[in-house]
């Protein structure tokens, strides 16, 4: 099923729930940019998965659970592009030398988190700011300390780092090449600020955070 086909399909488990009404001899239907569709698509999948859950989803068969699952991916991958769509608006965030970025896109925002070497620390305080943003909300430009460009961090050499929080540093004998070149390192910074970004309210659902070192 293509993705027209999919958005048809869920447009019409939608209407059955909107009331109809009578024009000549046919019954009118909402489309597609309808207001009133989105409340009520809305409402339903609410419904089906925290109020009905597995009891309605035990008497639907094999076929029809699968139509809908490949219905539902096919309208989450669209909605994740045109996310993808917006973000492309940020100018892209200047990888400080001497550390990486990690960077993840979350409801049409995006959201990189510095990071420095051992044995480097940040120019500004930033223990309470894990992490920048660029959306519609900050004007499509990054809310970095350094004002008119795209360096969310600068990574000086420093004997103590103490400017940020402690997930913002690679660990000694790992820096930002070393920790991208292992697939195991790599998840954990990942991980890392997927948890932070949910302990603020930010769920990350369709894309897992990336890791980005200076060239």
């Amino acid at each position: 099923m293509g993705f027209k086909g999919a958005v048809i399909w869920i447009c019409s488990l939608a209407a059955l729930s909107l009331p109809t009404a009578k024009t000549t001899d046919e019954t009118s239907l909402p489309t597609c940019n309808s207001t009133q569709l989105y409340n009520n698509l809305s409402a339903d999948l609410k419904q089906v998965a925290v109020e009905c859950g597995g009891n309605l989803l035990s008497v639907w068969t094999e076929q029809q659970r699968t139509q809908l699952l490949l219905s539902l991916n096919n309208l989450t991958e669209s909605l994740h592009k045109l996310q993808l769509k917006d973000t492309n608006k940020c100018p892209k965030a200047k990888v400080p030398e001497n550390g990486g970025l990690v960077c993840v896109t979350v409801a049409s925002k995006r959201y990189c988190k510095p990071l420095c070497n051992h044995g480097y620390d940040f120019g500004f305080i930033r223990r309470s700011r894990l992490f920048e943003e660029c959306s519609e909300q900050t004007r499509y430009q990054w809310s970095s300390q350094y004002v008119g460009g795209n360096a969310l961090a600068v990574c000086n050499k420093e004997a103590i780092q103490v400017a940020g929080a402690k997930s913002a540093y690679f660990p000694e004998g790992q820096n930002c090449q070393t920790t991208k070149s292992n697939e195991e390192l790599e998840k954990s910074i990942s991980d890392t600020f997927s948890t932070e970004l949910r302990n603020q309210g930010i769920e990350v659902q369709l894309e897992v955070p990336s890791l980005q070192c200076h060239d």
